[in-house]
């Protein structure tokens, strides 16, 4: 059960809050009752679309800035609770293409907001890792404590990550929890841009008519994540009491595997669209199979995901349709 009394008597930062998962994870909050949450965002990423109809919400605060500075960071951090971190980064092939800028946010980035945790007294940050730690590895599931080499910058900066919460635990007594989010997906996550993610561009593809493109053969497994579980698992992390919970790392996933063929005939057969997608190369670094197995999270911050995968992406394709106005401006 999540506390309530304890969201509506806490001020929390969401960095990258105007992202996709940030997004969501504010309007969670505030539709909670929230005592404050504040969003740190420079909007390289997120949309002044996703939070604008937080903006006349007393309890919402908007710092517009940058996590590559640091005093940016520690007035964000002033008079917080609990941190989310969401600020990052993502796409493999952004990271490939350009290594610098991935360095400088996601691992200078995260080095400010820890010391910025620390300084100003925040209760506990818990931090968007990535289940692209496990790199090379072949195992499944993947559990939390068996990675391979990584694969991208990006693999690289997320498990840098992880790396420098734990010495920020061992060394200053900083309370971090990280979640190894798998393909999380849902309403608000830009289908625009180079580096889109599979399922809105598919999604976006077939609503327009037109055949998405697969990289490779299409058989390569994700275990795809509906967003409302990693806000679930953002909220209980943030909140969990029990010690032996904090300072952890987490996959947050759903512990079922869909192929990315699999997933483009769900699709198409909700509105039975007669598309056929267009095959291509595979891409630089991206992992063949990937499944979590999800017990230490269900053991330890009380995660249940709430939504499979089908539910989420019926809903998902349902809220792009509807909002193809939001979607496109």
């Amino acid at each position: 059960m999540i506390d309530l009394d304890k969201i509506q008597t806490s001020s929390f930062l969401v960095t990258g809050g105007a992202g996709f998962i940030g997004s969501n994870l504010v309007e969670y909050l505030l539709d909670k009752g929230v005592k404050k949450v504040r969003v740190l965002d420079n909007f390289s990423n997120g949309h002044k679309k996703n939070i604008i109809e937080f903006l006349n919400n007393p309890a919402f605060e908007l710092f517009n800035g940058d996590i590559r500075d640091l005093e940016t960071c520690k007035k964000a951090c002033h008079g917080i609770d609990y941190v989310s971190h969401q600020a990052a980064l993502g796409s493999v092939p952004r990271s490939i293409n350009d290594p610098r800028t991935t360095n400088e946010v996601n691992i200078s980035g995260f080095l400010n907001m820890l010391i910025a945790v620390k300084e100003e007294g925040v209760k506990r940050i818990v931090y968007a890792a990535s289940s692209s730690t496990y790199g090379d590895s072949k195992s499944l599931p993947k559990v939390e404590d068996i990675i391979g080499e990584p694969l991208s910058p990006y693999a690289v900066t997320k498990y840098v990550n992880e790396l420098y919460a734990h010495v920020f635990a061992l060394n200053y007594g900083v309370e971090t929890i990280g979640l190894r989010y798998f393909n999380v997906f849902g309403p608000k996550q830009d289908p625009n841009g180079a580096y889109a993610a599979v399922i809105p561009l598919f999604t976006q593809a077939i609503l327009d008519g037109k055949s998405p493109y697969i990289n490779g053969d299409g058989g390569q497994t994700r275990d795809f994540t509906y967003v409302a579980n990693a806000v679930q698992a953002n909220i209980n992390s943030m909140l969990v009491e029990d010690k032996n919970a904090v300072n952890q790392i987490y996959n947050i996933a759903v512990g079922d595997r869909t192929s990315l063929i699999e997933m483009f005939k769900i699709l198409i057969n909700i509105e039975n669209k007669a598309i056929a997608p267009i095959f291509r190369e595979d891409r630089k670094g991206d992992v063949r199979d990937s499944l979590a197995d999800i017990s230490k999270a269900v053991n330890l911050i009380n995660y249940q995901p709430e939504f499979k995968f089908k539910e989420g992406l019926v809903k998902t394709y349902n809220w792009y349709k509807e909002n193809q106005k939001f979607i496109k401006t």
